[in-house]
């Protein structure tokens, strides 16, 4: 056997060469920029959401992935709102937006606001115009639209392209002041109508839009179209890293120009780079999707648990580290490829069991008396609360003579691989006694009503007796029927009963509504369930993860399944 011994020299550039296949490409690019004179106090990061709606499952990528790298080269990250249309924006989803990157953990260093640069954007417009690379457009959108042809035939120039830079000076403070209808003029940027690439043939930058807006009320007549406000609102920012999703790869150049127009020497150019969009399936993402699920009441609203919203994740049980988790699994790549939801259900299952108190519940009641127990007696009896956390510590639960069972762990006459209660069989009741099962009771429909058994007094667990450790194959979990609380128990589905609802354009994804994907069932649970907050991760023992909703009522508790306790996928 040959022995090789590498110098330390060696050893140090093998440890850069595997960290550098660790990174992502993204990353990559910031280590590459460092190397090559960019400081990295100069390292600015941001999350620019529009304030339209409530954010959901694709902007966790976004939101992870730019305060991840903040977290990772300790660099400040903007929660910077890109509120640029006011016929769709709120303060209620501005609201949201924050209190969702919070939930998931991450800390901005500003909340900053495009409309906080609306001067200073005008001002900028002013100059193009002045340089003659802009100019007052006074014909329709629809017009404007054909004139701009497609990719393989050159575009069509305004009638009002080559307008004075005066009459065009004064039409856009005219535009400013208010003195002509919405959509009745455009401020367009003079490019290039015959480029391949759509987005640099004369695209506009300013509209008149005669609303009010959420923070600037009527102050402004005009607003700045995305593609302007945005690139220089990250240039104004010092945003060393511009980071978006792929469908904005074909506006990089007008990113870029619309850059050169506005830039000073010794500033921090900014850089635009797209990642892939995140597609999960049986979910749809586009908001305007979203809010026609809302208008025509398929869901309760966009907090509803099968929304793929953030706040509908969290109502329905998910924890922030699970969503993180899973979007590590995802990573970063730079193609776009659908992501199955039985990933991101691995995920929350996988933090759900490290997390989640055990607790009694049955959701399909069936009654189990036990004869030979005392009545009126009552015992109170330690469970452990979470197995998998060592200082999750213990509680008591009731036990009485008469309990609930789940009504399928019962069967009057079974095979030899059925393990749970069936007659003259025995099984342990989990934190308590070995049981047996002797007769029923049933109704004129033949449906069992009662279960009647025996136990064994010596059985009980943890007391250390011979009989307490004796071994039987099955073990289930119950409710004393005397301490019970009624709870509405909702098991949550996908909300659509295929991966890509909306990947046909000719069929209406509604189309594809589960109509199994809430139902809605009457269980009890152990009193313990009394104290739990909103919120609070639960696993109802053998049944699945669930969280209490915010429809609970002292008189009516509500649980949200969350996820199923098992599930047979396995991630790569």
């Amino acid at each position: 056997m040959q022995i090789v011994v590498k110098s330390k020299q060696q050893c140090k550039f093998t440890a850069m060469e595997e960290e550098k296949k660790s990174l992502n490409f993204i990353e990559q690019i910031i280590e590459d920029d460092l190397a090559n004179g960019l400081g990295k106090d100069q390292l600015r990061f941001r999350f620019p959401p529009e304030p339209n709606g409530y954010l959901h499952v694709g902007h966790t990528k976004a939101i992870c992935i730019n305060f991840g790298l903040g977290e990772k080269y300790n660099a400040p990250v903007n929660l910077r709102f890109d509120d640029t249309n006011p016929e769709k924006e709120e303060q209620e989803f501005v609201d949201s937006i924050m209190k969702d990157v919070e939930w998931l953990g991450f800390k901005w260093d500003k909340v900053l606001y495009a409309s906080d640069y609306f001067q200073q954007l005008y001002d900028w417009a002013v100059q193009l115009i002045k340089e003659g690379k802009a100019y007052v457009d006074e014909q329709p959108s629809e017009i404007i639209t054909e004139q701009r042809k497609n990719p393989a035939e050159p575009g069509v120039e305004s009638p009002f392209r080559n307008r004075p830079v005066e009459e065009s000076l004064d039409l856009f403070e005219r535009m400013k002041n208010g003195e002509f209808e919405s959509g009745s003029m455009s401020l367009r940027a003079k490019i290039d109508m015959t480029s391949p690439n759509m987005n640099m043939r004369d695209p506009v930058m300013y509209r008149i839009l005669n609303k009010p807006h959420h923070r600037t009320g009527t102050a402004w007549k005009i607003y700045p179209m995305y593609d302007w406000a945005h690139g220089e609102s990250d240039y104004i920012e010092q945003i060393s890293h511009s980071l978006c999703s792929l469908e904005f790869e074909n506006h990089r150049p007008l990113y870029n120009w619309y850059l050169d127009q506005v830039y000073e020497e010794g500033k921090v150019k900014n850089k635009q780079r797209e990642f892939a969009r995140m597609n999960v399936s049986y979910m749809i993402t586009s908001k305007r999707k979203l809010q026609r699920l809302i208008a025509e009441n398929v869901v309760s609203g966009w907090d509803d648990p099968r929304m793929p919203t953030i706040s509908g994740m969290r109502r329905k049980g998910f924890t922030p580290a699970s969503i993180r988790n899973f979007i590590d699994k995802v990573g970063v790549a730079k193609r776009e490829n659908l992501i199955s939801i039985q990933l991101l259900d691995f995920c929350v299952r996988e933090d759900l069991n490290k997390v989640a108190k055990r607790v009694m519940t049955v959701v399909d009641p069936v009654k189990l008396v036990i004869e030979n127990y005392p009545e009126g007696k009552e015992e109170w009896l330690e469970t452990e609360n979470n197995p998998e956390q060592e200082n999750a510590g213990t509680r008591e639960v009731p036990f009485s003579r008469e309990l609930y069972i789940e009504r399928e762990d019962f069967q009057e006459e079974a095979n030899k691989k059925f393990f749970r209660l069936k007659l003259g069989g025995e099984v342990r009741l989990k934190s308590a006694y070995i049981i047996k099962a002797e007769r029923v009771d049933k109704d004129e429909n033949g449906e069992i009503t009662t279960i009647y058994a025996t136990y064994d007094e010596k059985s009980k667990s943890g007391s250390g007796t011979e009989e307490s450790l004796r071994k039987v194959k099955g073990t289930l979990h119950w409710v004393s029927a005397q301490h019970a609380i009624p709870v509405d128990v909702r098991l949550y589905d996908n909300l659509f009963t295929v991966e890509q609802p909306d990947a046909e354009k000719d069929v209406d994804f509604l189309n594809f509504i589960n109509p199994e994907s809430m139902k809605t069932i009457q269980g009890f649970a152990e009193p313990s369930l009394k104290d739990v907050a909103v919120g609070e991760p639960l696993q109802f023992q053998r049944i699945g993860y669930f969280t209490k909703d915010q429809d609970s009522t002292d008189s009516k508790m509500v649980f949200n399944r969350t996820v199923t306790l098992k599930d047979s996928y396995k991630p790569e």
